[in-house]
């Protein structure tokens, strides 16, 4: 057991590193897919069937498109095609793609879960559809859809692990370059584990404890 922790001890800092680029990835990768989401939530429920019908298209694909491919076509098949990124920028961009096709219809849900009576309150006081949706329909949607966005948000940080493919030095790329210079796999792969869950286990609590919060207030 002592020789586990020195083991684990000697390469927490190169872990820790691996967590930070991690977590940065997750960080760019929602801030760049939510603005993008909450535009093809709202393009889905628009009232030119061009914009819905290309909302949802781009809504599909992107579900439809595992992210370890999306991953593999920017870092490899974009330089085909002229344009090199590197490995930290590809991810960033092929889990933002990801991201805004899962919570378009996260945010599309809380958008609908508004009550009519709100919305047709809008109207009352004067006014118009894209005021309506700013100050009124949009803040009560994304405080409804919230807790499963922050929920999402984990399962981002989760599915950096897939940077590994492309030598991005995330997490999980750290504990197999440590286990290839070890062979200590098993012990190296459990300290990963363990700092996922530092990360993931406090944020699904909190996000439980949110949650239940929020639904005493809207209810």
């Amino acid at each position: 057991m002592s020789d586990l922790l020195q083991f684990w001890l000697e390469n927490l800092p190169a872990m820790i590193d691996g967590l930070f680029v991690s977590l940065e990835v997750t960080a760019v990768a929602l801030l760049i897919g939510l603005p993008l989401g909450l535009s093809f939530a709202l393009g889905v429920q628009s009232r030119s069937w061009a914009i819905q019908w290309l909302s949802l298209a781009c809504v599909e694909i992107g579900r439809g498109a595992p992210a370890l491919i999306l991953l593999q076509f920017a870092y490899f098949g974009l330089p085909s095609a002229g344009l090199s990124l590197s490995s930290f920028t590809a991810a960033s961009l092929a889990l933002a793609r990801t991201t805004s096709a899962y919570t378009s219809e996260i945010i599309r849900a809380g958008l609908q879960a508004v009550p009519h009576g709100q919305k047709e309150a809008a109207i009352a006081v004067g006014f118009s559809y894209l005021d309506g949706l700013r100050y009124v329909i949009i803040p009560q949607g994304m405080r409804i859809a919230l807790p499963a966005l922050l929920g999402f948000a984990t399962t981002m940080l989760q599915a950096t692990s897939l940077c590994f493919t492309i030598a991005l030095p995330e997490l999980l790329s750290q504990a197999y370059m440590i286990g290839t210079s070890t062979f200590e796999y098993m012990s190296i792969l459990g300290l990963a584990a363990i700092l996922y869950a530092a990360i993931c286990i406090p944020a699904t609590l909190a996000v439980g404890g949110l949650e239940r919060r929020l639904s005493r207030h809207i209810a």
